[in-house]
Protein backbone atom coordinates (compact mmCIF):
# COMPACT_ATOMS: atom_id res chain seq x y z
CA UNK A 1 0.00 0.00 0.00
CA UNK A 2 2.71 1.89 0.99
CA UNK A 3 3.88 2.03 -2.35
CA UNK A 4 1.24 2.50 -4.25
CA UNK A 5 0.63 5.79 -2.35
CA UNK A 6 4.11 6.55 -2.87
CA UNK A 7 3.28 6.15 -7.06
CA UNK A 8 0.25 7.92 -6.48
CA UNK A 9 2.00 11.13 -5.53
CA UNK A 10 4.45 11.23 -8.08
CA UNK A 11 2.03 10.63 -11.25
CA UNK A 12 0.63 13.83 -9.85
CA UNK A 13 0.28 16.50 -12.45
CA UNK A 14 2.91 18.96 -12.76
CA UNK A 15 2.31 22.18 -11.54
CA UNK A 16 4.86 23.75 -13.99
CA UNK A 17 7.08 23.18 -16.71
CA UNK A 18 11.69 23.63 -16.37
CA UNK A 19 11.87 27.47 -16.99
CA UNK A 20 13.54 28.33 -19.89
CA UNK A 21 16.07 31.08 -18.82
CA UNK A 22 19.54 31.25 -19.10
CA UNK A 23 21.95 31.08 -16.41
CA UNK A 24 24.77 33.69 -16.49
CA UNK A 25 26.41 33.85 -12.79
CA UNK A 26 26.96 37.17 -12.02
CA UNK A 27 26.17 38.50 -15.30
CA UNK A 28 29.48 36.73 -16.70
CA UNK A 29 29.69 33.44 -16.81
CA UNK A 30 27.45 31.91 -19.44
CA UNK A 31 26.46 28.09 -18.04
CA UNK A 32 25.14 25.74 -20.02
CA UNK A 33 21.68 24.52 -18.28
CA UNK A 34 20.41 22.61 -21.54
CA UNK A 35 22.31 20.36 -23.90
CA UNK A 36 22.13 17.43 -26.31
CA UNK A 37 22.05 13.88 -24.30
CA UNK A 38 24.60 11.29 -24.55
CA UNK A 39 23.90 8.95 -27.31
CA UNK A 40 21.94 5.87 -25.25
CA UNK A 41 20.08 8.49 -22.75
CA UNK A 42 16.65 7.85 -22.61
CA UNK A 43 15.72 12.18 -23.08
CA UNK A 44 16.93 13.68 -26.57
CA UNK A 45 18.05 16.83 -24.06
CA UNK A 46 19.76 16.72 -20.55
CA UNK A 47 18.65 19.50 -18.12
CA UNK A 48 20.42 21.42 -15.20
CA UNK A 49 18.22 21.37 -12.36
CA UNK A 50 18.84 24.97 -11.58
CA UNK A 51 15.82 24.88 -14.80
CA UNK A 52 13.20 22.99 -11.94
CA UNK A 53 13.86 25.41 -9.05
CA UNK A 54 11.84 28.68 -7.81
CA UNK A 55 12.35 32.07 -8.61
CA UNK A 56 13.95 32.81 -5.68
CA UNK A 57 16.22 30.03 -5.44
CA UNK A 58 17.55 30.46 -9.20
CA UNK A 59 18.45 33.99 -8.34
CA UNK A 60 20.67 32.71 -5.45
CA UNK A 61 22.58 30.63 -7.62
CA UNK A 62 23.29 33.21 -10.21
CA UNK A 63 24.45 36.03 -7.91
CA UNK A 64 28.01 35.00 -6.21
CA UNK A 65 27.58 37.26 -3.44
CA UNK A 66 24.34 35.72 -2.22
CA UNK A 67 25.07 31.88 -2.94
CA UNK A 68 25.37 30.90 0.99
CA UNK A 69 27.30 27.77 -1.09
CA UNK A 70 30.02 30.48 -1.74
CA UNK A 71 31.14 30.64 2.23
CA UNK A 72 32.12 26.82 1.64
CA UNK A 73 34.29 28.35 -1.35
CA UNK A 74 36.18 30.38 0.94
CA UNK A 75 36.45 28.16 3.31
CA UNK A 76 38.02 25.62 1.14
CA UNK A 77 40.62 28.39 -0.42
CA UNK A 78 42.03 29.15 3.20
CA UNK A 79 42.10 24.87 3.50
CA UNK A 80 44.24 24.64 -0.01
CA UNK A 81 47.10 26.72 1.50
CA UNK A 82 47.34 25.31 5.23
CA UNK A 83 49.93 23.28 5.73
CA UNK A 84 49.31 20.00 8.05
CA UNK A 85 50.59 16.68 8.17
CA UNK A 86 54.38 15.62 8.35
CA UNK A 87 55.59 16.42 5.07
CA UNK A 88 54.65 20.07 6.13
CA UNK A 89 53.35 20.85 2.93
CA UNK A 90 49.57 22.16 1.48
CA UNK A 91 48.10 21.55 -1.60
CA UNK A 92 49.09 24.78 -2.99
CA UNK A 93 52.37 22.81 -1.94
CA UNK A 94 53.02 20.73 -5.14
CA UNK A 95 49.88 22.50 -7.31
CA UNK A 96 50.10 26.05 -6.81
CA UNK A 97 47.39 28.64 -7.89
CA UNK A 98 44.02 26.50 -8.08
CA UNK A 99 42.52 28.87 -10.48
CA UNK A 100 45.10 27.44 -13.32
CA UNK A 101 45.91 23.84 -11.95
CA UNK A 102 42.50 22.66 -10.74
CA UNK A 103 40.97 24.30 -14.21
CA UNK A 104 38.67 21.56 -15.75
CA UNK A 105 39.72 19.40 -13.09
CA UNK A 106 35.81 18.70 -11.19
CA UNK A 107 34.60 18.29 -14.15
CA UNK A 108 36.19 15.28 -15.48
CA UNK A 109 35.91 13.12 -11.70
CA UNK A 110 35.06 10.38 -11.37
CA UNK A 111 38.50 8.90 -13.04
CA UNK A 112 40.09 5.71 -12.69
CA UNK A 113 42.64 4.98 -10.16
CA UNK A 114 44.97 2.17 -11.51
CA UNK A 115 46.46 1.40 -8.56
CA UNK A 116 43.09 1.11 -6.44
CA UNK A 117 41.63 -0.73 -9.60
CA UNK A 118 38.65 1.35 -9.13
CA UNK A 119 37.19 4.57 -10.10
CA UNK A 120 37.19 7.68 -7.45
CA UNK A 121 36.04 10.74 -7.11
CA UNK A 122 37.25 14.67 -6.25
CA UNK A 123 36.98 13.48 -2.54
CA UNK A 124 38.93 10.05 -2.87
CA UNK A 125 41.78 12.22 -4.73
CA UNK A 126 42.08 14.63 -1.80
CA UNK A 127 42.60 11.94 0.22
CA UNK A 128 44.83 10.04 -1.49
CA UNK A 129 47.20 13.55 -1.69
CA UNK A 130 46.68 13.75 2.01
CA UNK A 131 47.85 10.34 2.87
CA UNK A 132 50.83 10.23 0.22
CA UNK A 133 51.73 13.36 -0.31
CA UNK A 134 51.06 16.03 2.77
CA UNK A 135 51.02 12.56 5.45
CA UNK A 136 48.19 13.56 6.86
CA UNK A 137 45.10 11.95 7.96
CA UNK A 138 42.47 11.43 5.33
CA UNK A 139 39.25 13.45 5.87
CA UNK A 140 36.32 11.47 7.67
CA UNK A 141 33.18 11.21 4.69
CA UNK A 142 31.45 14.75 5.00
CA UNK A 143 33.58 16.27 7.38
CA UNK A 144 33.08 20.24 6.87
CA UNK A 145 36.41 20.16 5.31
CA UNK A 146 36.56 17.69 2.96
CA UNK A 147 33.14 19.72 1.55
CA UNK A 148 34.82 23.20 1.69
CA UNK A 149 37.86 21.69 -0.04
CA UNK A 150 35.69 19.48 -2.57
CA UNK A 151 33.45 22.42 -3.35
CA UNK A 152 36.56 24.97 -3.52
CA UNK A 153 38.25 23.01 -6.34
CA UNK A 154 35.18 21.84 -8.72
CA UNK A 155 34.37 25.21 -8.18
CA UNK A 156 37.86 26.02 -10.47
CA UNK A 157 35.50 24.86 -13.09
CA UNK A 158 32.67 26.67 -12.84
CA UNK A 159 31.38 26.68 -16.45
CA UNK A 160 33.13 23.89 -17.81
CA UNK A 161 31.12 20.88 -19.26
CA UNK A 162 31.06 17.58 -17.53
CA UNK A 163 32.60 14.94 -19.68
CA UNK A 164 34.64 11.65 -17.90
CA UNK A 165 36.35 9.12 -19.39
CA UNK A 166 34.49 5.92 -19.99
CA UNK A 167 37.73 4.21 -22.22
CA UNK A 168 40.52 4.70 -18.80
CA UNK A 169 40.57 1.24 -17.40
CA UNK A 170 37.34 -0.61 -16.60
CA UNK A 171 35.09 2.88 -16.55
CA UNK A 172 32.68 1.20 -18.67
CA UNK A 173 32.69 -1.83 -16.71
CA UNK A 174 31.32 0.44 -13.29
CA UNK A 175 29.20 2.50 -15.66
CA UNK A 176 26.98 -0.73 -16.54
CA UNK A 177 27.07 -1.37 -13.00
CA UNK A 178 26.24 2.56 -11.84
CA UNK A 179 23.53 2.01 -14.91
CA UNK A 180 21.58 -1.32 -13.36
CA UNK A 181 21.33 0.66 -9.75
CA UNK A 182 19.85 3.40 -11.06
CA UNK A 183 17.25 1.12 -12.37
CA UNK A 184 16.75 -1.05 -9.69
CA UNK A 185 13.87 -0.69 -8.01
CA UNK A 186 14.47 -1.25 -3.62
CA UNK A 187 13.24 -0.62 -0.12
CA UNK A 188 9.67 -0.73 1.14
CA UNK A 189 8.56 1.43 -1.38
CA UNK A 190 9.83 -0.75 -4.31
CA UNK A 191 11.43 3.03 -6.14
CA UNK A 192 14.57 3.33 -7.97
CA UNK A 193 16.73 6.26 -9.36
CA UNK A 194 14.78 6.30 -12.61
CA UNK A 195 11.10 6.13 -11.15
CA UNK A 196 11.76 9.72 -10.27
CA UNK A 197 14.22 11.48 -12.25
CA UNK A 198 13.25 9.76 -15.30
CA UNK A 199 9.71 8.45 -15.51
CA UNK A 200 8.44 11.23 -12.92
CA UNK A 201 10.62 13.93 -13.66
CA UNK A 202 8.72 18.04 -14.79
CA UNK A 203 6.12 16.47 -11.84
CA UNK A 204 5.64 17.31 -8.38
CA UNK A 205 6.34 14.68 -5.01
CA UNK A 206 4.67 16.40 -2.24
CA UNK A 207 5.62 20.23 -2.72
CA UNK A 208 9.59 19.35 -4.84
CA UNK A 209 9.37 19.59 -8.84
CA UNK A 210 11.46 16.78 -9.69
CA UNK A 211 14.49 17.07 -11.68
CA UNK A 212 16.32 15.08 -14.21
CA UNK A 213 18.47 14.32 -11.03
CA UNK A 214 21.84 15.04 -13.21
CA UNK A 215 24.56 15.92 -10.58
CA UNK A 216 26.93 19.06 -12.21
CA UNK A 217 26.17 21.32 -9.32
CA UNK A 218 27.36 18.66 -6.29
CA UNK A 219 28.63 19.27 -3.78
CA UNK A 220 25.21 21.87 -3.08
CA UNK A 221 24.53 23.36 -0.89
CA UNK A 222 20.49 22.81 0.17
CA UNK A 223 18.38 25.13 1.44
CA UNK A 224 15.97 23.13 3.38
CA UNK A 225 19.35 21.74 5.47
CA UNK A 226 21.02 25.00 5.27
CA UNK A 227 24.14 22.72 4.84
CA UNK A 228 26.46 22.13 1.70
CA UNK A 229 25.50 18.76 0.72
CA UNK A 230 28.10 15.80 -1.26
CA UNK A 231 26.64 14.01 -3.94
CA UNK A 232 27.00 10.56 -1.71
CA UNK A 233 25.69 12.04 1.11
CA UNK A 234 22.08 12.86 -1.29
CA UNK A 235 22.29 9.26 -3.04
CA UNK A 236 21.94 7.88 0.42
CA UNK A 237 19.35 10.53 1.63
CA UNK A 238 17.52 9.02 -1.74
CA UNK A 239 17.91 5.69 -0.90
CA UNK A 240 16.68 6.07 2.73
CA UNK A 241 13.40 7.44 1.48
CA UNK A 242 12.61 4.85 -0.79
CA UNK A 243 13.06 3.16 2.98
CA UNK A 244 16.15 0.84 1.97
CA UNK A 245 19.08 0.46 3.97
CA UNK A 246 21.70 2.68 2.62
CA UNK A 247 25.17 1.64 1.29
CA UNK A 248 28.78 3.67 2.61
CA UNK A 249 29.87 6.47 1.65
CA UNK A 250 32.59 5.73 -1.08
CA UNK A 251 31.33 1.82 -1.57
CA UNK A 252 31.69 0.07 -4.92
CA UNK A 253 27.64 0.84 -5.10
CA UNK A 254 28.00 4.53 -4.79
CA UNK A 255 31.06 4.63 -6.27
CA UNK A 256 29.42 2.90 -9.82
CA UNK A 257 26.23 5.39 -9.21
CA UNK A 258 27.92 8.31 -9.58
CA UNK A 259 30.03 7.42 -12.93
CA UNK A 260 26.99 6.19 -14.40
CA UNK A 261 24.72 9.69 -13.18
CA UNK A 262 27.96 12.19 -14.09
CA UNK A 263 28.00 9.97 -17.61
CA UNK A 264 24.32 11.39 -17.88
CA UNK A 265 24.68 15.39 -17.50
CA UNK A 266 27.73 14.98 -20.16
CA UNK A 267 27.87 18.03 -21.79
CA UNK A 268 25.99 20.18 -18.88
CA UNK A 269 28.05 22.93 -16.98
CA UNK A 270 29.60 22.20 -13.36
CA UNK A 271 27.46 24.44 -11.52
CA UNK A 272 29.47 24.20 -8.17
CA UNK A 273 28.45 25.35 -5.54
CA UNK A 274 24.76 24.99 -7.11
CA UNK A 275 21.75 25.74 -4.65
CA UNK A 276 18.51 23.72 -4.32
CA UNK A 277 15.82 23.43 -2.18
Amino acid sequence: MAAITAAGWLAAPAGAEPVNDDLVIDGEIHMTTRTKAAEGMPFDEVLSGWLFRTDETRMLEADSFQNPGMLYVERGEELWNKVEGEAGKSCASCHGDASKSMKGVGASYPKWDAEAGRPINVELQINNCREKNMKAEPYKFDAAEQKALTTFIKHQSLGDPLGIDLAAGDMQGWWEKGKDLYYKRTGQLNLACASCHEQYNGKYIRADHLSQGNVNGFPTYRLKQANMVSLHNRFRGCIRDTRAEFPAAFSDELMALEVYVTWRGTGLSVETPAVRQ
